[in-house]
């Protein structure tokens, strides 16, 4: 019997056909299937000669195995394979975190290293203070004071420079300023104008106002003719004795509730807090803010070292939720009724954001029923703009420093709007880099315009637990200045 099997070329792959080889021929694959039986008659022959399958029959095999492949295994295998890219994708993004964090935490360090005093500053820790300069002095001006573009004036038109020191504690916990146990008021008083200031912020809470308690005798120790007394007496006894030291003074609404300023408390963001219901220990309305202003400015009507009212310290919002146009309207209304009571009062107003911001008065200014009588007013520390792309000022260069105080009150003054007063600032006596780099910013420009300012504070120990205040300008016996690079550029501004 012939041999049926495959020629040993064909099973090689290569293909030769009758007449020769046939190199440009392209090659063709094929499956053979073998015969059982090699000795089949010949009916049976043709099932034993090679069968041919089509490429296009394997691919469509091997999709339909695919296709009865189970779900659970597509669902697996598709879950790997997003847990795989995920990771990817977390990984793609922790890198570049984790060198952020990286330069930031490098940054915070260099920030809070301990900056060493400069030549200039040692030498000034060494000499006595200065005698203030008599021609800052309010007395050498003619009341009532007024506003003319962006300066504060007198009546014949000569500028009023506001060089003023915070002196808190009535508007803490205990009700009372601070002090009053160690020095009498009026040594006190002295003490302030022999240091160069000019006039004085005093600030009171509303809780004051409510309560008007009869003080504990240990907080006026030092002042025996205030034992007894409630503390709105004693709020205008320290009042007098600073106008009677030839010292200007602006009260100021420091917040609701009798506490330090300012914390996370959303009723005490606020002139009124009556829409956050029960939430608030010492709730009032806005006419109520409004009438414990007039029970504490009817004491001051006569009294005219006494020029003007800060309406409410560091309005604020959470994350900008402070609308201008409501603060501006209720400052508006505030102003006015006080301006009934005397026409001569500065009225003071602060911006939103903790006082930093301004910006809001060039397209909504705030109009008072008496004329040339506004003032602006703006804070600002080291940690003061946090929350924007520039960072905290205690971060910034000088460049962006200065944009940001044009940019959020201090166009008031370059297009000679109205006059805008710095009422707190301040550092401490033992300063990081990122205080000292601050302070020197902020003096720098404040030089560089001449402007009013407040510095926080004098006080050397805070109310609650008598707690060290390192921003103090003075030592614990409450008269003995603390000269370091703080008092030397304060002095250098005051001089101007």
């Amino acid at each position: 019997m012939a041999d049926r099997r495959a020629p040993a070329a064909l099973v090689s792959g290569d293909v030769d056909d009758a007449n020769g080889s046939q190199p440009d021929k392209p090659e063709r694959h094929v499956h053979w299937s073998q015969s059982s039986d090699d000795h089949e008659d010949a009916s049976s022959s043709d099932e034993s000669l090679p069968l041919y399958t089509p490429p296009e029959a394997n691919v469509s095999r091997a999709w339909a195995n695919k296709r009865r492949a189970s779900p659970r295994k597509l669902l697996l295998g598709l879950g790997y394979r997003l847990r795989s890219k995920f990771m990817m994708a977390m990984l793609m993004l922790l890198i570049p975190a984790v060198f952020y964090l990286t330069v930031l935490w490098a940054r915070e360090q260099d920030l809070n290293a301990k900056w060493m005093p400069d030549r200039e500053s040692l030498f000034f820790s060494r000499k006595p203070l200065p005698a203030p300069l008599e021609r800052t002095w309010i007395s050498s001006y003619k009341l009532p004071l007024r506003t003319q573009g962006r300066n504060i004036v007198d009546e014949q038109g000569h500028r009023f420079k506001l060089s003023s020191i915070n002196w808190y504690g009535a508007s803490d916990e205990l009700f009372v300023p601070g002090g009053l146990d160690i020095q009498h008021r009026s040594v006190i008083a002295e003490t302030i104008k022999k240091m160069g200031f000019n006039s004085v912020r005093l600030p009171y809470s509303d809780e004051l106002v409510i309560k008007n308690p009869v003080l504990e005798p240990r907080l006026v120790l030092a002042n025996p003719d205030l034992e007894g007394l409630r503390a709105m007496d004693v709020f205008e006894a320290v009042t007098t004795a600073l106008t009677d030291a030839g010292l200007a003074v602006i009260i100021n609404n420091h917040i609701t509730s009798a506490t330090w300023c300012c914390g996370a408390d959303p009723c005490d963001a606020g002139w009124a807090n009556d829409h956050l219901g029960p939430l608030c220990r010492v709730k009032q309305t806005e006419e109520e803010w409004i009438q414990h202003w007039e029970s504490v400015m009817e004491r001051f009507v006569h009294n005219p070292l006494v020029i003007g009212a800060d309406l409410r310290n560091e309005v604020r919002g959470l994350w900008g939720t402070m609308p201008w146009s409501k603060w501006a309207a209720a400052a508006e209304k505030c102003g006015n009724r006080l301006l009934k009571m005397k026409p001569d009062w500065l009225i003071i107003v602060e911006g939103t954001e903790s006082a930093n911001d301004v910006s809001g008065a060039l397209d909504r200014p705030v109009r008072l029923n008496v004329e040339n009588r506004l003032v602006y007013s703006a804070h600002g520390y080291k940690w003061s703009g946090w929350g924007s792309w520039q960072g905290r000022f205690a971060q910034r260069n000088y460049k962006s420093f200065v944009k940001t105080m044009r940019h959020n009150w201090a166009y008031l003054l370059d297009l000679d709007i109205a006059p805008v007063w710095f009422g707190e600032l301040g550092a401490p006596n033992d300063p990081t880099v990122g205080d000292a780099r601050y302070w020197k910013h902020l003096l720098q420009y404040l030089k560089s315009i001449d402007g009013d300012f407040g510095y926080w504070a004098l006080n050397p120990r805070k109310p609650k637990n008598n707690e060290k205040e390192s921003y103090s300008l003075v030592h614990d016996d409450w008269i003995t200045p603390v000269l370091d690079y703080r008092m030397k550029d304060l002095q250098e501004l005051m001089r101007q």
